[in-house]
Order: C-alpha cells, then sequence, then structure tokens
C-alpha cells in the first residue's frame, strides 16, 4: 500500500470520527491504568462495569492499598483472571507510591517495571493519558493493518513498528483509536462489514464481503 493510499484512509477515519478515544471509563490517569490491566483477555464493557463501582470507593493507589487484596477482589471479582489481576494492582499501587509519588509515569521504561503491565498496556497509557505517539497492538488493530494492507506483519511487534513507521505523522496520535474501533465494529473477525465500511475501496483485502 503506499503513502497516498494510507493518507486518504485516515483522513476518512478522522472526518468519521474526529476525537476518538477508548471506550474504557476513566477520569484520571491512574484510572486509565487501572483499567488497562483489568481489560486484558476482558471486554471494555465488563471492565467499565467493575471500575463503574470500584472507582467511587477509590481511585487512588493509596485508596485502593486501604481497600486490601481481599477488598479490591470483591469490585473485580467479574472479570476474567481477576485474582492475579488484582495482586498485581496491590503491588503496582505500592511501586506507585514508593517510587513515583503515587503519580503514573509518562515513560516506557517506568510503565513497563510495574505488575501486570506489559508492552500493550504500557502503550495505551502513554498514547491515551499522554498523547504520545505509541500504538498499542491487539487482536482487532493486528487484523485490520494485515487485512487492508496498511502495516502487514507477522507478529503485533512487527506491525506496532510498521504502523508507527508508515502512518502519516498527523494521524500517529489518534490512529491508534481508529483501528480499534474500525476493528471492533466494521472490520469484524468473522465476517467484516464491507459493504458499509468507508475505506472499502482503498482496502487491499481480496475476500470483500457483499456486508
Amino acid at each position: 500500500m503506499n503513502k497516498q493510499k494510507r493518507t486518504e484512509i485516515f483522513t476518512r477515519l478522522r472526518d468519521q470520527n474526529p476525537n476518538p478515544t477508548t471506550e474504557l471509563n476513566y477520569s484520571s490517569s491512574f484510572e486509565l491504568l487501572i483499567a488497562v490491566i483489568l481489560s486484558a483477555q476482558a471486554t471494555d464493557v465488563g471492565v467499565n462495569k467493575a471500575t463503574d463501582k470500584l472507582y467511587p470507593v477509590a481511585n487512588t493507589p493509596q485508596a485502593i492499598l486501604d481497600l486490601g487484596l481481599d477488598g479490591l477482589k470483591s469490585y473485580v471479582k467479574t472479570i476474567g483472571l481477576y485474582n492475579a489481576k488484582a495482586e498485581n494492582i496491590i503491588k503496582t499501587c505500592a511501586m506507585l507510591l514508593e517510587l513515583h509519588n503515587g503519580e503514573v509515569p509518562d515513560n516506557r521504561e517506568a510503565l513497563e517495571a510495574l505488575p501486570g503491565v506489559g508492552r500493550k498496556t504500557a502503550n495505551v497509557v502513554l498514547n491515551t493519558a499522554f498523547g504520545q505517539p505509541a500504538m498499542a497492538v491487539d487482536t482487532h488493530i493486528f487484523r485490520v493493518s494485515n487485512r487492508t494492507g496498511i502495516a502487514p506483519g507477522k507478529n503485533v511487534l512487527e506491525v506496532e513498528k510498521r504502523l508507527l513507521r508508515l502512518v502519516p505523522k498527523e494521524f500517529l496520535v489518534d490512529a491508534h483509536h481508529w483501528l480499534i474501533l474500525h476493528g471492533r465494529y466494521v472490520c469484524k473477525a468473522r465476517k467484516p462489514q464491507c459493504g458499509s465500511c468507508i475505506i472499502e475501496d482503498l482496502c487491499e483485502f481480496k475476500k470483500k464481503t457483499s456486508d
């Protein structure tokens, strides 16, 4: 795919949704960090149901530590892998207080040093909370990047690096959200809705559907 096509694709996505953001509910970088940790192998809807009850009670590192492990688990037990996630969150809260004055760091190395925070989680926080041009390649972005031809790659890191290199700079900060939303609602895994896709004529997918 050439640069002109990529530019047109992201221009259309931007025109359709000028201010894209995550579907996770949050009102601070800390709330976002906890929500993203919880979202691994879980839906945003499921995470929001849990955090909508948790955050009014505890939405700072100290407040969550004050809840204790069992107290935290009572709020997140509806989420898959909640035992391990709760333990990581407690450890992360302690580290934030000890090393960062309770603030979420805005650099990758410090974020990835937190329990439960891998590269993808760090990318979400860097991009969504701090406006940095990072690409958190999940299943949706991986699928859309390969299927459309925007940035094909054999693994998530390869796709991430190609997106950062190939997406025109003016779109870099928001591209992550556009691609996720496009994959979630239009370019679906089992049955892409090609017939109602605003970039169908630019997409290089060879097995387009009529819907």
